[in-house]
C-alpha cells in the first residue's frame, strides 16, 4: 500500500475513535457541577451518571476541580466515573510543609455526609461492570490530632467486574468494602484509610487486589496516629476463593493482614509481595481454607504496641497457611505465635531482631496443630523453635541457625528435627 494512503487510512480511524469516545463520554460540568469546593455536586454528578446509564453505558468525566459531596452516589452498571490522574498521585501537604495538598490540583472529591455515622450508605457504590478511576477521595472534616469520627465505606463494590483504579484514599475513616461481587479490581490505590483499608467477604469467584499502599500520608499526630495504631486494620479477608493480592503495602496499623471467619466463610488465595511495617502485628490468622493462604515474598516488621509480633495464628484456626521466602524483622518480642488445629509453614525465610525483651523467647513459638519449618535462616544468636504439648506434627530441618542450635521440643506427638546448622 502506498505509505501516504496507509497515513490517511490509519488517522481516519483514529479521528473515527477519538469521535467515538469523546459520543460515550458526559462532563459533569454539562450537568451542573461546578467543582468550586462550596457547592453540594451530588445531584449533578448522579444526574450524568444516571445519564450515561440510559445511553447504555460509557464514561461520565470529572475534570480538575473540588468537588463537595454531602450527598453519595451509585455508578451504574456499564458506567466509569472518571478523574484527570492517569496514575494515583500523593498528596500529603497536609502533614508535610511545601508539598502538594488534595486540593491544589486534579480531581478531588470532598466528602462530607454521615460524619459520626459509620453504617450509613457508602459514598460511591460500584455495580456490574463498573469503574471508578483518576479521583482523590477526601474528607475534609476529619479530626487531623484527635480519635477521628466514623464514617460509612468511601467505596463499596457490588455486582460482577467492578473496579477501583488509581485512586487516593486520602483520609477516610473505612476504604473500600469489596464484599458481595465477583472478579472485583482494585489496583494503584495508596492513602491512609483510618479504620479499616479493605474488606473482602462473600467473593465467589476470583478477586484481584494489586498495587495497594497505606501509610500515613495524611496525619502522623500523636492522638491520631495512636488511635490507628490501636484500632486499624488494613486489609481484612473473609470468605474470598482465589484471592490474588500483588505488591500490597501498609505501615501503623493494629494488624496488617487480618485472615477471619465470616458467616459466608474463609479465605485462600495467592498473595506475593505484600509487606506490613511498624504494625502491632503484621499477620494475624484466625481462620483459613484447607486449600490454604500461600504467602511469597513477603516483608514484615513489627517493633511497636503492646506485643509486637509478626504472625499470630489463633486457636480458631483450621485450615493451611504457608509462608515462602519471607523476611521478617524489626525488634519485635517474636516473630510466630502459632496455636489452633492447622498447618503453618515456613519455607526459605529470614528471622531477624526477636526476642526484644530478653526474656528468652524463641522466634517461634508453636502451641498446637502442624509446624514445617525448612531451610530457614535465623540471623540473631537467640532461641529458635519451641515446640508445646499440642503440637501434633512437626518437620524442623536443614535450618541455618545464628550461634548453637536451641530448638525446644515438648511435642508427644511425632515430631521430625534434623540437618539444622549452628554456627
Amino acid at each position: 500500500m502506498n505509505p501516504h494512503k496507509s497515513f490517511v487510512l490509519c488517522m481516519v480511524i483514529l479521528t473515527a475513535t477519538l469521535i467515538a469516545q469523546d459520543q460515550a463520554s458526559l462532563n459533569v460540568r454539562d450537568f451542573g457541577a461546578t467543582g468550586d469546593g462550596t457547592t453540594d455536586d451530588t445531584a449533578a454528578f448522579q444526574k450524568a451518571l444516571d445519564e450515561a446509564a440510559k445511553r447504555g453505558g460509557g464514561q461520565v468525566i470529572a475534570p480538575r476541580g473540588n468537588y463537595l459531596f454531602a450527598g453519595h452516589l451509585n455508578v451504574p452498571p456499564a458506567v466509569t466515573l472518571r478523574g484527570v490522574w492517569e496514575s494515583v498521585p500523593a498528596h500529603n501537604g497536609l502533614r508535610d510543609r511545601g508539598l502538594p495538598k488534595p486540593t491544589d490540583d486534579g480531581t478531588t472529591f470532598l466528602v462530607t455526609e454521615n460524619a459520626g455515622n459509620e453504617d450509613g450508605p457508602p459514598f460511591i457504590t460500584l455495580n456490574h461492570n463498573s469503574t471508578l478511576k483518576g479521583v482523590v477521595i477526601y474528607y475534609p472534616k476529619q479530626k487531623i490530632d484527635d480519635v477521628p469520627d466514623p464514617y460509612p465505606w468511601a467505596i463499596a463494590m457490588r455486582g460482577k467486574n467492578p473496579a477501583v483504579l488509581s485512586v487516593e484514599l486520602l483520609n477516610p475513616y473505612n476504604g473500600i468494602d469489596a464484599t458481595r461481587n465477583e472478579r472485583h479490581l482494585i489496583r494503584d490505590v495508596h492513602g491512609q484509610p483510618l479504620r479499616r483499608g479493605v474488606y473482602v467477604d462473600q467473593i465467589y469467584d476470583i478477586g484481584r487486589i494489586e498495587n495497594v499502599h497505606f501509610n500515613p500520608w495524611w496525619s502522623t499526630k500523636p492522638k491520631l496516629f495512636g488511635w490507628q495504631m490501636t484500632n486499624g486494620v488494613a486489609f481484612a479477608f473473609g470468605r474470598t476463593d482465589w484471592q490474588y493480592v500483588f505488591n500490597t503495602f501498609c505501615f501503623g496499623y493494629s494488624v496488617g493482614y487480618h485472615f477471619i471467619k465470616t458467616s459466608a466463610g474463609v479465605c485462600n488465595g495467592n498473595f506475593l509481595g505484600i509487606g506490613a511495617d511498624d504494625c502491632y502485628t503484621a499477620v494475624v490468622i484466625e481462620e483459613s481454607a484447607p486449600f490454604g493462604l500461600l504467602i511469597t515474598n513477603g516483608e514484615f516488621v513489627s517493633f511497636h504496641g503492646p506485643d509486637p509480633t509478626m504472625v499470630e495464628v489463633k486457636s480458631t484456626h483450621s485450615g493451611t497457611v504457608r509462608f515462602v521466602n519471607c523476611a521478617f524483622w524489626g525488634p519485635c518480642n517474636q516473630i510466630a505465635r502459632i496455636a489452633g488445629r492447622g498447618t503453618v509453614g515456613f519455607g526459605d525465610c529470614t528471622f531477624v531482631q526477636w526476642d526484644k525483651p530478653k526474656e528468652g523467647r524463641h522466634a517461634i513459638q508453636a502451641n498446637g496443630g502442624s509446624v514445617i519449618v525448612r531451610g530457614c535462616e535465623f540471623r540473631e544468636p537467640k532461641a529458635q523453635i519451641e515446640l508445646g504439648d499440642g503440637v501434633r506434627r512437626a518437620i524442623i530441618t536443614d535450618n541455618l541457625m545464628t550461634g548453637p542450635v536451641r530448638i525446644v521440643n515438648r511435642s508427644p506427638g511425632a515430631v521430625q528435627i534434623s540437618n539444622n546448622v549452628g554456627q
